[in-house]
């Protein structure tokens, strides 16, 4: 009976944890889904090569789970996954080990995550999987030993020589998945949780331990829910409803009212400089938006940040943030890359353009390279499938740098053209419905090589329609039809297509900061524009009366969450003790 207390006294901690996790982020629903994907993912891994003892990919799922999302949600992916993976191999005094040393490995994810600052090539992350994988084993070693033996050195030793056959086998199996899959899940994952990197703020009676929701989705297979942003205080444009989502720290959230971001600040940042407002006159409780954005990123800071922040800061005007500058420089690779990836290259180019210095020699060549053959290029190298938002990227990128070759961006050009939908707009990738996001960056593409948008067009639709439609009565812009999600970020976006205005922003002319912003109407009909490159502008039109759209966001009502939240809690009780006893 010993052996079940310890097993609920591991997953009492991780329970714990995860309720640590949730109280301290309050994540979107999605990310709490994500980390119960992975945790049944890892429990899946383990079953599906049941028939080659110990070799097995759980531990490198566990430990990227942790370096991609954090230590307490690998904490919890490796210990629900030792819990949920011995329904199918049996309970035992062997579950507890199995739960503390997987949830370590989260752990330790998130320390080499650290470490690394995120930046880990193939062969060192298959080594540290290797190391770790070892590790794993011989820990279970030693919990044989604490439960079957005498307690003496000498049966330590034996346990531990009898292990070292098995643990050897766990290590290399943990090598070669890690070279396998490894730095493609790293890719996958983080940028699913870049993407949700989100506030979600319940009603004050809807508190559910993310673990709990951990236990219910890797059971029943990851199901979500979803909960409407709320919408920003008086408005009726993208600028204005930008003007009044701002925090009082001077930052915004992923919606109004949600905790500020350097992520969600300097996208708002740059959909507001591209129709002329300076963030230093963006003030709430008399702190700036230029302020929160100057301080709030480190040279330490993934590129990414690094990227944003200076693409930001520069199209105000700003000379803060040399050293950020002078840190994304020593981002770029000998190969001319950043981290070997189009996405944060393409940034890093944008960026260095921005502030005014040299591109690396390589830098222009290399993301020339990783062209894919239909045209498009994807988020990590060549080969990878081709999507929307990094062609739309890349195509800024190649245009602000000069020197590539015009069939590159010709090609380019094509692919973005031929992913149109039907309603005007474009998709991430091909074949999926048309959002704003993927959308504005086929627009800052286009735009920056060249192109009209007047002839970009499928049944008389064109980007901008599309974006235009989904431009909401308080002036935020949708996701996408029925689909409403981090407005912030997703607005920030749209206002620079909407404003002609592709990466890098030149230096606009800014109202002097004793004045108030100059609101800008930005149609939400289609209209006549002047030529996108030469004007940059959009012509005033005349109103019509705006159509209901086909599908409406689903709003989930706060007792139906609270219903949902009490299911996931009675179905982890009911499945926690299965196979016990």
């Amino acid at each position: 009976m010993s052996w079940q207390l310890g097993a609920f006294g591991v997953l009492a901690v991780a329970l714990a944890a995860g309720f640590a996790w949730y109280e301290r982020t309050r994540p979107d629903a999605r990310v709490v889904a994500l980390v119960g994907t992975l945790a049944a993912f890892a429990a899946l891994g383990r079953i599906a090569f049941a028939a080659l003892p110990n070799v097995k990919p759980t531990t490198d799922i566990v430990l990227i789970a942790g370096y991609a999302l954090g230590g307490a949600p690998g904490f919890v992916v490796g210990a629900v996954a030792a819990l949920t993976s011995n329904f199918f191999f049996g309970q035992g005094p062997w579950t507890p080990w199995q739960m503390a040393g997987w949830a370590a490995t989260g752990l330790l994810g998130a320390a080499l995550a650290g470490l690394t600052h995120r930046r880990i090539s193939r062969w060192p992350l298959a080594l540290v999987c290797m190391i770790v994988g070892f590790g794993f084993t011989a820990f279970q070693d030693v919990g044989d030993w604490v439960t079957y033996s005498d307690h003496s050195a000498a049966q330590l030793k034996v346990y531990v020589a009898k292990g070292l056959g098995f643990d050897a086998v766990h290590a290399a199996g943990c090598l070669a998945f890690a070279l396998l899959f490894g730095p493609a899940l790293i890719r996958s994952v983080g940028r699913f949780a870049m993407r949700l990197q989100v506030t979600w703020r319940p009603p004050p009676d809807v508190v559910v331990p993310a673990v709990v929701l951990c236990l219910a989705a890797a059971a029943a297979g990851g199901t979500a829910l979803l909960n409407a942003p709320s919408s920003a205080r008086a408005g009726s444009s993208p600028e204005s409803y930008l003007l009044s989502a701002q925090n009082g720290d001077g930052g915004y959230g992923a919606a109004p009212g949600q905790a500020s971001s350097q992520m969600d600040s300097a996208w708002a940042a740059l959909g507001l400089e591209s129709v002329g407002v300076a963030p230093q006159t963006v003030r709430r409780k008399g702190e700036s938006l230029l302020s929160y954005l100057a301080a709030g990123t480190s040279r330490s800071a993934d590129p990414g940040s690094l990227e944003r922040t200076i693409l930001a800061l520069r199209a105000a005007g700003s000379s803060a943030g040399d050293d950020l500058v002078a840190a994304l420089r020593a981002r770029f690779g000998g190969n001319g890359s950043v981290s070997s990836q189009v996405n944060l290259t393409a940034f890093g180019v944008l960026a260095l353009r921005a502030a005014g210095v040299a591109l690396p020699a390589g830098a222009v060549p290399w993301l020339v390279r990783q062209q894919n053959h239909d045209g498009g290029f994807s988020f990590a190298s060549a080969g990878a499938p081709s999507d929307v938002d990094d062609t739309g990227a890349a195509l800024e990128a190649l245009a602000a740098a000069g020197g590539a070759p015009s069939g590159a961006l010709g090609r380019a050009v094509a692919y973005l053209r031929g992913q149109q939908n039907p309603d005007g707009g474009l998709p991430q990738q091909n074949g999926a419905a048309s959002n704003a996001q993927s959308t504005a960056w086929a627009i800052q593409g286009l735009l920056a090589a060249g192109v009209d948008l007047a002839s970009i067009r499928r049944a008389g639709r064109s980007p901008l329609d599309y974006l235009r439609s989904l431009v909401a009565a308080d002036g935020h812009v949708r996701y996408a039809a029925g689909n409403d999600q981090t407005p912030v970020w997703v607005t920030g976006e749209a206002l620079m297509a909407l404003a002609g205005r592709p990466l890098p922003l030149s230096r606009p002319h800014f109202a002097s900061p004793r004045r108030a912003p100059r609101r800008r109407h930005i149609p939400t009909r289609p209209a006549a524009h002047r030529h996108p490159i030469a004007a940059r502008t959009i012509a005033p039109h005349r109103r019509r009366a705006r159509p209901k759209p086909a599908h409406r966001t689903v709003r989930i009502p706060p007792t139906v969450q609270k219903l949902a939240a009490d299911a996931g809690v009675l179905s982890a009780i009911v499945l926690a003790p299965v196979g016990l006893g």
